[in-house]
């Protein structure tokens, strides 16, 4: 690269919230302790807050059967009332998430 130049990359709200998601998805295996085949991701973004949720569950019961995060969650409240599950994502303890259970986050969503 030439001295006197610089590289720039800008990318607008939506570019950076795609950039994020993907980033998660990518490395879930890593960020939640999961085999990413047998995973189904869900997320929400807070943009007011600058926050992000990213969950996976379990994509198949044992009969083959996919399965899909209750519609009684609501990960627009549930991102507003739990607290952080990390201070990073670059933390040497590699214990990013803090697992729930679907009855925990169907309660979070009603109030």
């Amino acid at each position: 690269m030439d001295k006197n130049k610089v590289r720039v990359i800008k990318i607008s709200k939506q570019a950076l919230m795609e950039f994020i998601y993907e980033k998660f998805v990518e490395n879930q295996s890593d960020y939640l302790d999961i085999n990413a085949a047998e995973a189904a991701d869900y997320f929400e973004f807070d943009l007011e807050n600058g926050e992000f949720i990213f969950c996976a569950i379990k994509s198949e019961d044992e009969n083959g059967n996919f399965l899909s995060l209750p519609k009684d969650i609501d990960l627009k409240k549930v991102i507003k009332k739990i607290p952080d599950t990390t201070d990073s994502m670059f933390s040497p303890n590699k214990t990013y998430y803090k697992e729930y259970t679907k009855e925990e986050l169907i309660k979070i969503s009603e109030v």
